[in-house]
């Protein structure tokens, strides 16, 4: 544009003119009224103006030829020299007014050419010239210096400046580090509190949690409660009705060898002059009555008491009906007996009359002796189900000698060892039952006592190691070692009745009361007590051998229970003692209970067998000595028990024995051995006068197993 052509050519005139020549100082500001006064004072020489005419010139003007040079070069080899500086500490200020060089290098060039114009118009200006120019070297040198100094001046300020602005970035640091460091703490108490909230939230929500799971487990323990005391009343039901079940099994069982023994009673029926149908008749009915309440007891689950009620009062009547069936065929039995007396003493009379005074004889003996004729109404050999139940317990225990065959017949030192331990662990914790404390009385052990020794031998059955003579024993140790020990046990309660209750009566009852517990929780041992006992003592079946052709006479009297050694047989006091033993454990074992069993199971050999006995016993002919010493231990052991179960029943049993059954033990009786017959009698007698059958000596009450 023509305006910035005009523009610059402003620029350039004024920096043309004086003005534009003039020299600038930056610092002029910091000289502050110095500056102006130099410029409104007059211009004057320096005290040291003299000392440079003086001293300078003339060496100057000695050195220097006097041709024509130019003023450049004089002044240049003046100002070389080093004698032209100034020595004396004051030169520097005598040179202080003179103008400094400024970088601007077109106001030297003005200078230096107008300095050039005057020093050429004389040479005293010359030299002027050269002090001029050596003092502005002088100037300029201070200026340096000084500019150093103002640098170094200036480097400290920067540096205590960067000092404090690292000082303040440190501040700043830390007010910012602080800053960051409050708002984390503000951060973190937020949520602190936040999380204090959650946790509080949470605490509330698990507080309602557990209230409800309480009230949820409440209700499930009461669910689960209500549900235990209803399986437990069905379990119960269910139990009460089993037994009720097994009851009328029993009492069917019972019913049908009554109505057995109903039947066997047609042999008498010539001698009765009533009908026995109508016994018949209504023995089917009742028989037909039990059948038909276990047959509905079976459709409808379980029985009801009402029905084992009707099942008992049917066989009360069945008995009521056998026992008067009884009296009277023991009436018909006695009326014939004396119409065949009468007959018979007329006959002989007849045929005193018609031989003559010689030829007189005594009658016949009413009962049978040891040579004579047996009663028609009683029976020697025992009844076909006895007897085949009897067979069955023997086949048994053979089945089971045959078992551990192999153990007792092995060669084996380790399976010797095997079997003596066995035997012992299985024998001294029953020998340990009892023990005699002098030769006139026994004392037994606490209830404790015999408690640990039953779960000693219950342990042992169970396949439990048990310490026997200082070592760990248990039938696992051979694979026939249960059938031993059972074998063994069974022999060994049998023979503790053979012997101790033979010489002590009482020890009767803590011997059976061990025996009935391990009987009830293992059943094979008890079948193979009863299989000892009946080879033993057979009268407990009961059961009288009888001889058979070609059979050595040793044998049959093992058969009936002698002892024979070496030809000998042992004499027939110790004979009744081991059967009176043997029927004593018996007795007892039927009538106790192991009182920490389970009390809701029936026994499992119970007193129904003891009264079956008794009235196979009564319906078989008497043996001398034997029958009655068995009937005396019998009923004083048991007969309490029996008294209480059968009541009536039981009386009745007892007047047919003393009316009925007493003539004819005294009659097979000789003179000798009436002391076991008067015993009986006279225990009838008491009980029959008295109306009751005292407790047996012995017999474990509950003080016992409190002790």
């Amino acid at each position: 544009m023509p305006s910035e052509g005009r523009c610059w050519e402003t620029l350039k005139a004024l920096r043309s003119s004086d003005k534009g020549r003039l020299c600038y100082y930056r610092d002029w500001l910091l000289r502050r009224e110095d500056v102006l006064e130099e410029c409104m004072s007059l211009p004057k020489l320096s005290s040291y103006s003299g000392w440079v005419v003086e001293h300078v010139l003339p060496h100057m003007q000695e050195n220097q030829p006097l041709s024509e040079t130019s003023p450049s070069s004089t002044s240049a080899s003046a100002l070389d020299q080093p004698s032209f500086v100034p020595k004396s500490p004051d030169a520097s200020s005598a040179f202080s007014p003179a103008s400094p060089a400024t970088p601007n290098g077109t106001k030297g060039k003005d200078e230096s050419q107008h300095t050039e114009s005057m020093v050429l118009q004389s040479s005293r200006g010359i030299k002027v010239e050269g002090c001029v120019r050596m003092y502005e070297l002088v100037h300029r040198m201070k200026g340096t210096e000084g500019l150093r100094l103002w640098q170094e001046e200036q480097e400290r300020k920067v540096q205590a400046l960067s000092e404090m602005a690292s000082e303040q970035l440190k501040r700043f640091d830390e007010w910012k580090e602080l800053k960051q460091h409050k708002e984390f703490q503000d951060l973190r108490e937020v949520m602190e509190k936040s999380s204090r909230e959650a946790l509080g939230h949470q605490e509330k929500l698990k507080a309602e949690h557990r209230h409800r799971a309480k009230i949820l487990n409440l209700k499930l323990r009461e669910a689960e409660q209500q549900r235990v005391k209803q399986a437990e009343q069905e379990r119960l039901r269910k139990e009460e009705g089993q037994i009720r079940l097994r009851a009328l099994y029993a009492l069917q069982e019972e019913m049908l060898q009554l109505s057995q023994q109903l039947d066997a009673s047609e042999q008498h029926k010539a001698l009765l002059k009533v009908d026995l149908a109508a016994f018949q008749t209504r023995g089917n009915q009742l028989c037909s009555l039990i059948s038909g309440i276990i047959r509905a007891s079976s459709e409808s689950s379980y029985p009801t008491a009402e029905s084992q009620a009707e099942a008992e009062r049917a066989l009360r009547e069945m008995r009521d009906l056998l026992m008067n069936l009884g009296q009277e065929i023991t009436r018909a039995c006695e009326d014939k007996r004396r119409q065949d007396e009468e007959e018979a003493q007329v006959k002989l009379q007849e045929a005193q009359m018609q031989q003559g005074p010689e030829a007189h004889k005594e009658p016949p003996a009413p009962s049978q002796g040891p040579g004579g004729k047996q009663n028609e109404d009683l029976q020697v050999k025992v009844q076909d189900i006895t007897m085949q139940w009897y067979q069955q317990l023997q086949d048994a225990s053979m089945q089971c000698v045959l078992t551990f065959e192999g153990l007792t017949n092995s060669k084996d030192s380790q399976a010797k060892k095997i079997k003596m331990d066995l035997q012992k662990a299985a024998t001294i914790p029953v020998s340990q039952i009892s023990t005699i404390a002098d030769c006139r009385s026994l004392v037994f052990m606490a209830g404790s006592k015999l408690k640990e020794i039953f779960d000693k031998i219950h342990s042992l059955l169970s396949g439990k190691p048990v310490q026997s003579g200082g070592r760990s024993v248990s039938v696992t140790l051979n694979p026939q070692g249960l059938d031993f020990v059972q074998y063994k046990l069974a022999e060994k309660f049998v023979k503790q009745g053979e012997e101790e209750v033979a010489s002590h009566h009482e020890a009767a009852f803590p011997i059976a009361v061990v025996a009935s517990g391990i009987w009830e929780l293992h059943p094979r041992v008890g079948d193979l007590i009863l299989a000892h006992l009946h080879k033993k003592c057979p009268y407990s079946v009961p059961f009288y051998p009888t001889f058979k052709e070609g059979m050595a006479l040793e044998d049959y009297q093992r058969m009936l229970g002698y002892q024979v050694k070496d030809s000998k047989v042992e004499q027939q006091d110790n004979f009744l003692k081991r059967m009176s033993g043997m029927i004593r454990l018996y007795a007892a074992i039927i009538q106790l209970r192991w009182p920490y069993g389970n009390r809701q199971e029936i026994h499992p050999h119970g007193l129904n067998h003891g009264w079956r006995w008794l009235a196979q016993i009564l319906n078989m002919e008497p043996l001398s000595d034997v029958t009655a010493t068995l009937l005396f231990d019998f009923l004083e052991v048991c007969g309490n028990a029996l008294m209480k179960q059968y009541q009536v029943q039981f009386w009745k049993m007892l007047i047919l024995i003393k009316e009925d059954y007493f003539p004819r033990i005294e009659a097979i009786t000789s003179s000798g051995q009436m002391g076991s017959f008067i015993r009986l009698k006279q225990f009838l007698e008491k009980c029959l006068q008295h109306k009751d059958i005292p407790v047996p000596k012995g017999f474990l009450t509950s003080s016992f197993w409190r002790s």
